[in-house]
């Protein structure tokens, strides 16, 4: 446990905004595909947004426009831009590392963090 270690997580108004940080260990040699997803109270887990190794981006159609995922490969840290929150995103927001490549030491293995609680009030 600790592969990947999160914040930025906290309570905030309706259309206010927060930045959650995940700052994850890697191998030179190796790919590192980042995402984030959410899972509330009773709701099965859901994907949120991802960026991989390339820099393409990809979002879930409730976050468009909303929220913006960058990474900082020098800091080793994925981040996820959220504005305009609303209630209903209200949940605890999980980092999600996949490792991958060619070479022996880059086996494909998925690191989860230990999660970041979201709450957006009305």
């Amino acid at each position: 446990q600790g592969a990947l270690v999160e914040d930025g997580g906290g309570s905030v108004q309706a259309g206010g905004s927060l930045r959650l940080s995940c700052a994850a260990s890697q191998y030179t040699y190796c790919n590192y595909d980042m995402s984030w997803y959410r899972q509330a109270p009773g709701k099965e887990r859901e994907f949120v947004s991802a960026m991989n190794s390339a820099g393409s981006t990809t979002y879930a159609n409730f976050v468009k426009g909303r929220f913006t995922i960058s990474r900082d490969n020098a800091k080793n840290t994925v981040y996820l831009l959220m504005n305009s929150l609303k209630p209903e995103d209200t949940a605890m927001y999980y980092c999600k590392g996949h490792r991958w490549g060619a070479a022996p030491a880059c086996r494909p293995f998925v690191y989860w963090g230990q999660g970041t609680q979201v709450t957006v009030s009305s």
